[in-house]
């Protein structure tokens, strides 16, 4: 099947479903990825099919729907940022179930510029993928958000330090990465992540000192050092 700009949700679905690769789903649940509604096909692959179809909004909207693992990561790159509102993002955070879905739509959610409301909101939301959202978000924009002012970035090591306790995996994780991304993001952020870091790092809390001394071991690399010229 040949996809097009102008090919409907339900033939798009229809052409995942006949790439399904069954030796790929065991792969996936290794690396944590939920695989109950997934069908085997490569990210790689997707982008490519992304390209094909390009951005049409509603029809995302109605690939997100159907619950395909496949289909929700297409709707992730063929959303159109300008039309994406709180509303969906909220609706779209209730469904998410892996890292992987959580990550894609990060890099959405960001380029809808609906970072403000959104990362302190799921930062105190206890659902885990929702609360790792708000911390994949805030390394999204430590990176992409180049003509952003340092201090809108700054602020959210507040948060960081505020759920660094959380144990659970793929919040710890979000949460050190969202620290090591501002710390890496020019030599004007380095030192209060660093700073951060090193209070973490003396924590009681286990979670909390392992964010902080894995972040201050990249934070104090030779590597970070050079390219921010501290």
């Amino acid at each position: 099947m040949t996809l097009s700009p102008s090919s409907p949700a339900d033939a798009v679905i229809a052409h995942l479903k006949s790439l399904r690769t069954e030796e790929n789903l065991a792969g996936m649940a290794r690396y944590g990825i939920e695989t109950a509604t997934a069908l085997g096909i490569s990210n790689a692959d997707l982008r490519r099919i992304a390209r094909q179809i390009k951005r049409d909004h509603a029809r995302a909207l109605t690939l997100w729907a159907s619950g395909i693992r496949e289909a929700r990561l297409l709707a992730t790159f063929t959303a159109e940022p300008k039309k994406l509102t709180l509303e969906t993002a909220r609706q779209w955070a209730g469904d998410f179930n892996s890292w992987e879905i959580v990550d894609g739509v990060a890099d959405l959610f960001v380029a809808a510029r609906l970072e403000t409301d959104l990362i302190p909101e799921f930062a105190a939301d206890a659902r885990e993928f929702v609360r790792r959202t708000a911390f994949t978000m805030i390394a999204v924009c430590a990176v992409h958000l180049k003509d952003e002012p340092d201090e809108t970035i700054l602020v959210w090591l507040s948060l960081i330090e505020t759920h660094a306790g959380d144990e659970r995996n793929f919040v710890k994780k979000a949460v050190n990465w969202a620290l090591r991304q501002i710390g890496k993001r020019n030599a004007r952020c380095h030192g209060p992540a660093l700073s951060l870091a090193g209070t973490l790092a003396a924590s009681t809390n286990r979670t909390a000192r392992w964010i902080g001394k894995d972040a201050a071991r990249e934070l104090t690399s030779s590597a970070v050092r050079q390219r921010l010229n501290i």
